[in-house]
């Protein structure tokens, strides 16, 4: 009796799973149906913009990547371009420095140049004063060892500056002045302060021509620009 439960069993179970394993199967067969001919045409037509969309994508790519080149080629251009402008803005403020047009201060050396005392008994009065020829000595000595900017008395000297002797005084650019000479350079306070002093220099020159001679470094000389009036 237990025998035939057990049989019984056994054949409910291999009929049950006979019975889902065929409902599956066909549920299966249900689920493929197949497309009508409209599916077809709209799957097709949905691959299409889907094929026409990632075509247009891979063009836009395309076309921001050479957008990007474009602008790192422009931004090279335009840093080369600005390099260019800062130096042509640095020609121009030298040569604004070299003309005068615009007021400069930095260290540098001021040397004053004064009339000797006159000894009536040592020859011509002319031998004891100071002459254009000594100042222009001073003044090239100085451009030539490195200075920036000259000015005597006060007068900024440029590239148009001329200096002569008129009498007793000195003209410079048409204003005159009489001595002591003071005249001012701006540069390597050092270098331009041993170029004076060199042995056999410019210094022992105006020494050996009855000049007075004082040479001073300092820290900060301010000498102004040319007044357009006096040019």
């Amino acid at each position: 009796m237990n025998n035939n439960r057990i049989i019984l069993s056994l054949g409910f179970l291999v009929f049950g799973f006979l019975i889902a394993y065929s409902y599956q199967i066909t549920q299966s067969t249900s689920d493929q149906t197949p497309m009508t001919d409209r599916e077809w045409e709209r799957n097709l037509q949905l691959s299409e913009q889907l094929a026409t969309l990632e075509q247009r994508n891979l063009d836009l790519q395309n076309t921001l990547f050479e957008q990007q080149n474009n602008m790192l080629e422009i931004e090279e251009e335009l840093s080369e371009e600005e390099q260019v402008l800062s130096d042509l803005a640095e020609e121009a403020e030298d040569l604004r420095m070299v003309l005068g047009k615009v007021k400069v201060k930095g260290e540098g050396v001021v040397v004053t140049l004064d009339d000797e005392q006159y000894d009536p008994m040592e020859g011509d009065i002319n031998q004891f004063i100071v002459h254009e020829h000594h100042v222009l000595k001073v003044v090239n000595e100085l451009y030539i060892s490195g200075a920036e900017a000259v000015a005597i008395n006060g007068k900024r000297l440029t590239s148009h500056s001329y200096i002569v002797c008129t009498g007793p005084v000195i003209t410079v650019d048409g204003q005159q002045f009489p001595a002591p000479f003071v005249i001012q350079a701006i540069g390597d306070k050092d270098t331009l302060e041993k170029a004076l002093n060199f042995q056999g220099g410019v210094k022992d020159q105006l020494v050996a021509d009855n000049i007075v001679v004082r040479i001073e470094k300092e820290s900060e000389i301010i000498i102004n620009p040319v007044l357009a009036s006096t040019e």
